[in-house]
């Protein structure tokens, strides 16, 4: 049996009875060397190990063991919120792994702050992008971010002011839950050289900024890098309702463009993935762009021309595909189709006669639903005003049954 511990920076004094006795009769400690350095050892006498670097092959190695094992893990706070428990769980399956908790750093955060954790969220920037932030970046929000390093907080102020939200309040709380925790109240665009305890976290509520919401259908101006080569809103909504992103689902957006539907899949549902595939360097390059300035940094970017370049593998294969371009190129769809799982979904835009007509034949073969979207927009005409329309889109959209 694995047992993960979690303390606090207020070490064995914060630990109640099963947490001390897990660890008395463990033969074996392993954690941080902080954290080991918190445990006494008159008080704990099984061989301490620390982390090595990277830590995933001590995990594997020790959840091989766990049926037989006597270990105990040592991790900061709530170990099953954004820790090592989660980790030990999946590796190891819940019947080997006993997790006893301590206060997470998110609930200490709000008791300081004063906020209903119900009404914060928590955004863990450890080992991510600071720009994941941006997503969560909507006037009034109340945000815990976890960081790492003694620059996490600057790291973090510098993407919130470069965002226009320079002046949210932005509180440091350093060391908390322990004899020497420390609390800097200040804004953003103060924080840009603040230098912080490496064990620190930042409670932010967000003033101005960028106010995108999360519902799909940002303005067209959201994507700072584009040469025209984006589905435009209200289709782009349309289209990523129809794509339903679902929990932990894989998305290939195929045809990228400048990115914008991979982005908008990848915001409205945090536990997504996504491969943007694009056979135009530029664009590969303002797909990049865009990701970074609308919060999703971990949208990963494929350069080459489809079929080619789709990701191969069975743990790559999608659980939803988007083809924006390209549905009358030899080969691509029947590619496309192939590497769906069983039970996924596939939605494809045409604006031409002849995609319009092989979505038509296609869907003859396989079902699914056709929708053509016709969108105006009021614009001047002289004086007057008029609708302009734009290009018709048909849209396809089927779920792959069978499975194979």
């Amino acid at each position: 049996m694995i047992t993960v511990v979690g303390i606090g920076a207020d070490g064995w004094d914060g630990l109640g009875g099963p947490a001390r006795r897990a660890l008395s009769d463990a033969t074996r400690l392993v954690g941080s060397q902080r954290q080991l350095d918190l445990i006494p050892a008159a008080a704990v006498t099984a061989p301490r190990e620390p982390w090595p670097s990277p830590m995933q092959p001590l995990v594997d190695a020790l959840a091989a063991g766990a049926p037989t094992a006597d270990v105990a893990v040592l991790a900061s706070g709530d170990p099953m919120l954004h820790g090592v428990g989660a980790t030990f769980v999946r590796a190891a399956g819940p019947e080997h792994v006993r997790v006893l908790p301590h206060p997470s750093a998110f609930a200490l955060a709000c008791a300081r702050m004063g906020w209903p954790q119900d009404e914060a969220e928590l955004v863990s920037l450890v080992a991510r992008d600071p720009a994941t932030i941006v997503r969560a970046l909507q006037p009034g929000r109340r945000l815990i971010a976890y960081v790492t390093g003694t620059d996490g907080a600057a790291q973090l102020a510098s993407v919130v002011t470069a965002h226009g939200a320079g002046a949210s309040a932005f509180t440091v709380l350093e060391q908390l839950g322990g004899p020497d925790e420390h609390r800097t109240d200040t804004t953003a665009a103060k924080a840009l050289e603040h230098v912080a305890d490496p064990l620190h976290v930042v409670a932010l509520h967000v003033v101005g900024g960028r106010a995108h919401p999360r519902t799909p259908g940002l303005p067209d101006d959201a994507f700072v890098a584009s040469d025209g080569q984006l589905t435009k809103r209200h289709v782009r909504a349309i289209t990523v309702a129809a794509l339903g992103p679902q929990p932990g689902e894989r998305l290939w957006d195929v045809g990228a463009g400048n990115g914008s539907i991979a982005i908008e899949w990848l915001r409205a549902e945090p536990t997504v993935t996504a491969v943007a595939i694009e056979p135009r360097e530029d664009r590969v390059g303002r797909i990049r762009q865009n990701a970074l300035a609308l919060g999703v940094p971990q949208l990963e970017v494929v350069h080459g021309p489809a079929p080619e370049a789709l990701p191969a593998g069975p743990d790559r294969r999608p659980d939803v595909i988007f083809i924006g371009g390209g549905i009358t190129t030899p080969g691509l769809f029947d590619a496309c189709w192939e590497a769906l799982t069983p039970g996924g979904r596939l939605v494809a835009n045409a604006v031409t006669l002849e995609g319009e007509h092989a979505l038509a034949i296609t869907r003859r073969a396989l079902g699914g639903t056709l929708t053509r979207i016709d969108i105006a927009h009021a614009d001047p005409v002289g004086p007057f005003t008029g609708w302009r329309a734009q290009m018709t889109v048909v849209q396809w959209s089927v779920t792959k049954t069978g499975t194979a």
